[in-house]
C-alpha cells in the first residue's frame, strides 16, 4: 500500500511545513496577496479557505478554531502604522489582530460566495535560487494591490543589469573580431637604388 500520498510535503517535517503554512496564511490575510512558488500556493489555499469558511459563521466556536489554527498575531503592515504601538524598548506593546481583520473585514465580504475565496496567478517568472515557477496567492476582490506582474526583487534586478552587461560585453568582442583591419597605403612596386649602384654610377662618369 503507498502512504503518505495526500497533501503537499515541501520537503519539510510536519513542524516545520505547519509553521510555513501558517506564516503564509497570515501574510495573505493581511496584505491580500503573497507572491511564492506554486507548490506552496496550492498547500495553503485550501487552508485559508477553510480559515474564511469558519470566519463566515462568526460564532464563539469558529473564532477558536481559527485562533488555533494561525494563532493571534499583531497585524502590522509597515514601520509607521499608527494603530501599533511599542514600548521603550521597540517592542509591541498593542496593534490590531489578524484573526479580527478575518472576522470583521474579509468574512463579511464573501458572505454571499460558497466558497473559492483565492486564486493562483502563474507569473511566468523563475526565482534566481532554483528556477521554481512564481505565482501570486490572492484574496478574490483584492486586485487593489500591487500589480501581478513586473514585480521584481532588487536581487532579480542586480541579475538582469549582469546578464545585460555580460551581453554587452560578448557584442563588443564579436564586433571587434568582425571589424576589417584598416587599409594600408600600397607599396612602390619598384625599390629604391641602394647606396652600391649610386656608388657605382659616380664611379663611370669619373672614368668618362
Amino acid at each position: 500500500m503507498r502512504h503518505r500520498v495526500a497533501g503537499y510535503k515541501l520537503g519539510r517535517d510536519t513542524e516545520h511545513r505547519a509553521a510555513m503554512r501558517r506564516n503564509l496564511a497570515i501574510a495573505l490575510l493581511t496584505h491580500g496577496q503573497v507572491t511564492t512558488t506554486i507548490p506552496k500556493a496550492k498547500s495553503v489555499k485550501p487552508f485559508v479557505e477553510k480559515l474564511i469558511s469558519s470566519a463566515r459563521k462568526g460564532d464563539l466556536a469558529s473564532r477558536r478554531r481559527v485562533l488555533q489554527a494561525i494563532g493571534d498575531p499583531y497585524l502590522i503592515t509597515h514601520d509607521e502604522d499608527p494603530d501599533v504601538v511599542r514600548n521603550r524598548y521597540g517592542e509591541v506593546v498593542s496593534a490590531p489582530r489578524v484573526v479580527k481583520k478575518l472576522f470583521d473585514e474579509i468574512a463579511p465580504r464573501y458572505a454571499d460566495r460558497p466558497g473559492g475565496y483565492t486564486r493562483i496567478v502563474r507569473l511566468g517568472t523563475h526565482r534566481i535560487g532554483d528556477g521554481s515557477d512564481l505565482c501570486v496567492l490572492q484574496l478574490v476582490g483584492s486586485e487593489e494591490g500591487p500589480q501581478v506582474s513586473g514585480v521584481y526583487s532588487r536581487r532579480r534586478d542586480k541579475a538582469d543589469r549582469r546578464m545585460e552587461y555580460a551581453a554587452q560585453q560578448r557584442r563588443d568582442q564579436t564586433a571587434a573580431v568582425t571589424e576589417e583591419p584598416p587599409s594600408e597605403e600600397p607599396e612602390d612596386p619598384s625599390p629604391p637604388e641602394s647606396d652600391e649602384a649610386e656608388s657605382s654610377a659616380e664611379t663611370v662618369q669619373k672614368e668618362e
